[in-house]
C-alpha cells in the first residue's frame, strides 16, 4: 500500500478514532478530566483528517480551512488536558488562538495563500504543543514516567511544527494545500501519523501511572482518618528504625481513647467518627518532621518518633491529651470524661520488629489506664534510661 496523502490521512483517521475511543473508555472508569480533553482532541483529529480528504474533490473551504482549524482545536484540547493533569490554571489568552485562526478567513485568494495558511497553522500548533510540553517539565522531580515520556513526545512534535512553519518562507518551497503536494506536506503527513500513536500511548501511560499511584495511596491509608494503616506503617517503620542510635533515640506513643463507647452510645456512631477524625487532625498538626502516625484500628492510634528525647515525647503526648480532652468535653458531653491514655516507650536500639515495639507500648498503655486514665506513661528503655515518666 503506497503511502500517498489519502492513505496517510485514512491511517490518521483510524488511529485517532481508536485513541479517542480508548481514552473515553478510560475516562468512564476513572473520571479524570484530562482523559476527557485528550479523547476529545483525538476525536477532533479524526474528524479533521476525514474532512481533509474532501479538498481533493474541490471542497476547499471545508477540506483546507475547516480541517486545519480542527487540527488547531485538537492541540488546544491536548493543552487543556495537560493543564488539568498538572493542575495548572492557564491564562485566558490561550483562547485567542481561535481568533488568530479566524482572521485567516479574511485573507484574499492570492497565490501565496497556501503558504500563509500553512505557516499560520503550523505555528499555532507548535505554540500549543510546546506549551503543553513545558507544563509537563519536571519541577525537582517528574510527575511520572509516563508524563516524562509525554513531555518529550510533545516537545518533538511541537519543534517539528515550528520548523515546518518556518519552511514556508524558504524561497522555492512547493506548498499546495489543495492538492496536498510539496515535500514538506508529505513529511508532515507521515509525522502526524507517528505522532498520533506516540502521543496516545504516552497519554494512556501517564494516566495509568497516576491511577496506580492513587490506588497504592488509598491502600496505605485508613479510610476514615486518612492516617496510615498498620500495614503501611509496617512498611515504613524499618526506615525510621535504621536511624535510631544512642545519639538519636526513637519513641513510640500508643494512644487509646478513654470512654469512647459512651460517645457512640449517647451521640451515635457518626459522632464517634467525627471524634476520631478530630484526633487524627490533632496528631497531624502536632507531628514532627520525619515522624509516622497511623490508626491501628478502632480508637487506637500510634505515633513513631525519630531523633527525640523522653521530654519531647512526653510533651507531645501531653499536648495531644490536653487538646483532645478540651475538644471532646465541648463537643460530646458524656457522664464519664472522654480523654486519652497514652503508653510510650523510648528506645535507642532498633527493635526486633514493629510488633515487638507495640507490645512494649501496650504494657505502658495498660499502666497508664490502670493509673487512672487521662495520662501518659513513658518507659525509657535506652541505656541511659530514666525511671518511668508519668504525666497526668
Amino acid at each position: 500500500m503506497a503511502l500517498d496523502p489519502p492513505t496517510m490521512l485514512a491511517l490518521s483517521v483510524a488511529l485517532a478514532a481508536a485513541a479517542a475511543l480508548y481514552l473515553a473508555i478510560e475516562w468512564c472508569s476513572i473520571r479524570e478530566n484530562s482523559l476527557l480533553f485528550w479523547s476529545a482532541g483525538f476525536a477532533t483529529i479524526s474528524v479533521g483528517s476525514t474532512l481533509a480528504l474532501l479538498r481533493m474533490g474541490g471542497f476547499l473551504l471545508i477540506g483546507i480551512w475547516f480541517a486545519n482549524g480542527l487540527l488547531v482545536i485538537a492541540h488546544w484540547l491536548f493543552l487543556m488536558g495537560v493543564a488539568r493533569f498538572t493542575q495548572t490554571r492557564l491564562s485566558p489568552a490561550w483562547y485567542l488562538v481561535f481568533i488568530a485562526w479566524l482572521t485567516l478567513l479574511l485573507l484574499p485568494g492570492a497565490p501565496w495563500w497556501s503558504k500563509v495558511m500553512f505557516m499560520a497553522n503550523s505555528l499555532l500548533v507548535a505554540v500549543l504543543t510546546l506549551r503543553a510540553s513545558w507544563l509537563l517539565a519536571p519541577h525537582g522531580k517528574s510527575l511520572s514516567v509516563g508524563a516524562v515520556q509525554l513531555r518529550f513526545v510533545l516537545l518533538a512534535h511541537g519543534l517539528f511544527y515550528l520548523i515546518k512553519g518556518l519552511t514556508a518562507v524558504v524561497p522555492g518551497t512547493l506548498i499546495d494545500l489543495a492538492a496536498l503536494q510539496g515535500e514538506i506536506i508529505q513529511i508532515s503527513l507521515v509525522e502526524g501519523t507517528i505522532a498520533i500513536m506516540l502521543i496516545a500511548l504516552s497519554m494512556t501511560g501517564t494516566e495509568r501511572h497516576r491511577r496506580e499511584a492513587r490506588i497504592a495511596r488509598l491502600a496505605a491509608r485508613d479510610p476514615l482518618t486518612a492516617l496510615y494503616n498498620r500495614r503501611a506503617l509496617e512498611v515504613r517503620a524499618p526506615n525510621l528504625f535504621k536511624d535510631v542510635s544512642s545519639a538519636r533515640p526513637g519513641a513510640l506513643l500508643l494512644i487509646d481513647i478513654d470512654n469512647f463507647k459512651g460517645v457512640n452510645d449517647l451521640h451515635g456512631h457518626l459522632a464517634g467518627d467525627r471524634l476520631l477524625i478530630s484526633l487524627s487532625e490533632m496528631i497531624r498538626a502536632q507531628l514532627p518532621e520525619g515522624a509516622l502516625a497511623a490508626r491501628l484500628g478502632g480508637d487506637e492510634f500510634i505515633i513513631l518518633l525519630s531523633n527525640t528525647s523522653h521530654e519531647r515525647a512526653v510533651a507531645l503526648g501531653s499536648a495531644l491529651r490536653e487538646q483532645f480532652q478540651t475538644t471532646a468535653a465541648h463537643t460530646f458531653a458524656t457522664p464519664e470524661a472522654v480523654s486519652l491514655s497514652i503508653g510510650a516507650t523510648l528506645f535507642d536500639q532498633p527493635p526486633a520488629s514493629l510488633a515487638a515495639l507495640i507490645e512494649q507500648g501496650d504494657a505502658a498503655l495498660y499502666a497508664s489506664k490502670r493509673g487512672g486514665r487521662n495520662n501518659i506513661r513513658l518507659v525509657d528503655r535506652t541505656l541511659s534510661g530514666t525511671p518511668p515518666q508519668h504525666a497526668g
